[in-house]
C-alpha cells in the first residue's frame, strides 16, 4: 500500500446516476487523504435500509451522482496530515458518525452525537475543504454519510473510523457499522433491562432484531416481538424473542394488548419502525411507576407525537437514541470483542452475499424484504 501513498487511486465504484436506477460499476479516480482524513481499502461492505432509502431519494433533497454504502469493513491504506490514531494495515470500520474526541458531546459520558461529526445526510463532499475525493473524467462524484463504502478505495475522516482487533472477520463485523449496533445499543446502553425483565420490541427487522438480541443479553425473560408481518415471528425466536403480537389480529389496541399480557405493561420498550403510531404504542404499553420506551425509528418529517401528559406524570419514561447512544471510537471496538468471545451472534444476521459486480441484487433482496443484511464482497 505504500507505493500508492500520496497518489490518486484508480478502482471500482457502484454509482448511482439518478435516483432509484440501477447502481453501474464505473472506474473512479479516488484521491489522496487530506488533513485529519484517511483513505480505506474496503474489503467488504452491506446493504442497509438508508442506503435504499436515499437511493430512492423519497423526500430528501436528491443528490446525484453519488456513491452510497456506509456498513464496511476494511484495511488502512495512508493517511492524511495530522492523523495520530490510526495507521496503515490498521483494519477499521467506517461509521456515518463521527468522534471528534473534543467537543462537549464527546467529552460527555452521556452522548455521542458529535458537534462536528454528526451525520448530515445533505453533505456530499468532504468536511475539510467541501470537496469530493471520488471523480470521473475530473467530474466530482458525490459522497453519502462521509464514507460511501461501495467503491474499492474510500477516504474517509479519521474521526468517522473505528479502529479494531486484526483477528475479527470483516466479512461478519462489518455489519456493526450502523444497524446492528443501533438496534443491540438502544437496548443495552439506552433501554438497560433489568434481568428478568419484560421487553418489547416493535419491528422486526434488522434493527429490531438487534435490539432483541440485547435484550437477550441483557437476560430478559420475556422478549414480545411486534410487527405487521406474521412471517417475521418465527425467525424472530433464534434473536431472543419468546412472544409475538401482530396488532393487525386484535380488535383492541396492542398497547391495551400488551398491557394484558404483562400485567399492567411491559418493564421496557425498543421502537425500530419509525412509524409514529407504533412510537406512541410502544411509550404507552410500558408500566407505570418505572417502564422505559425507547425510540430508535425515523419518523416522517412532519409525524407529531402525540399522548396523554398524564403517561409522563404516571412516570413512565420515554427515551430516543442515535447509533444505539454508541461513541464510534471509543466503543465499537469491544463490540466486536463481544462477537469475538461469543457472547455477541452476529453470523444470524447476515442472510445474502454477493460479488460486488451483482450489488443491485443486494437492492432487489432488501426491496422485497428477502434479507437481513447481504454480505457485498468488494474482491469479486
Amino acid at each position: 500500500m505504500a507505493s500508492t501513498a500520496g497518489k490518486v487511486i484508480k478502482c471500482k465504484a457502484a454509482v448511482a446516476w439518478e435516483a432509484g436506477k440501477p447502481l453501474v460499476i464505473e472506474e473512479v479516480e479516488v484521491a489522496p487523504p487530506q488533513a485529519m482524513e484517511v483513505r480505506i481499502k474496503i474489503l467488504f461492505t452491506s446493504l442497509c435500509h438508508t442506503d435504499v432509502y436515499f437511493w430512492e431519494a423519497k423526500g430528501q433533497n436528491p443528490v446525484f451522482p453519488r456513491i452510497f454504502g456506509h456498513e464496511a469493513g476494511g484495511i488502512v491504506e495512508s493517511v492524511g496530515e495530522g492523523v495520530t490514531g490510526l495507521a496503515p494495515g490498521d483494519h477499521v470500520l467506517p461509521v456515518f458518525t463521527g468522534e471528534c474526541k473534543d467537543c462537549a458531546h464527546c467529552k460527555s459520558a452521556e452522548s455521542n452525537m458529535c458537534d462536528l461529526l454528526r451525520i448530515n445526510t445533505d453533505r456530499s463532499v468532504m468536511i475539510g475543504d467541501g470537496q469530493s475525493r471520488f471523480s470521473i473524467n475530473g467530474k466530482p462524484i458525490f459522497h453519502f454519510v462521509g464514507t460511501s463504502t461501495f467503491s474499492e478505495y474510500t477516504v474517509i475522516h479519521e474521526g468517522c473510523v473505528a479502529k479494531i482487533n486484526p483477528a475479527a472477520p470483516l466479512d461478519k463485523v462489518c455489519i456493526l457499522s450502523c444497524g446492528i449496533s443501533t438496534g443491540l445499543g438502544a437496548t443495552i446502553n439506552v433501554a438497560k433491562p433489568p434481568k428478568g425483565s419484560t421487553v418489547a420490541i416493535f419491528g422486526l427487522g434488522a434493527v429490531g432484531l438487534a435490539a432483541a438480541e440485547g435484550a437477550r443479553l441483557a437476560g430478559a425473560s420475556r422478549i414480545i416481538g411486534v410487527d405487521l408481518n406474521s412471517d417475521r415471528f418465527e425467525p424472530a425466536r433464534k434473536f431472543g424473542c419468546t412472544e409475538f403480537v401482530n396488532p393487525k389480529e386484535h380488535t383492541k389496541p396492542v398497547q391495551q394488548v400488551l398491557a394484558e399480557m404483562t400485567n399492567g405493561g411491559v418493564d421496557r420498550s425498543v421502537e425500530c419502525t419509525g412509524n409514529i403510531n407504533a412510537m406512541i404504542q410502544a411509550f404507552e404499553c410500558v408500566h407505570d411507576g418505572w417502564g422505559v420506551a425507547v425510540l430508535v425509528g425515523v419518523p416522517h418529517k412532519d409525524a407529531e407525537f402525540k399522548t396523554h401528559p398524564m403517561n409522563f406524570l404516571n412516570e413512565r419514561t420515554l427515551r430516543g437514541t442515535f447509533f444505539g447512544n454508541y461513541k464510534p471510537r471509543t466503543d465499537l471496538p469491544s463490540v466486536v470483542e463481544k462477537y469475538m468471545s461469543g457472547e455477541l451472534e452476529l453470523d444470524k444476521f447476515i442472510t445474502h452475499s454477493v460479488p460486488f459486480s451483482e450489488i443491485n441484487t443486494a437492492f432487489d433482496l432488501m426491496l422485497k424484504g428477502e434479507s437481513l443484511r447481504c454480505i457485498i464482497r468488494m474482491d469479486e
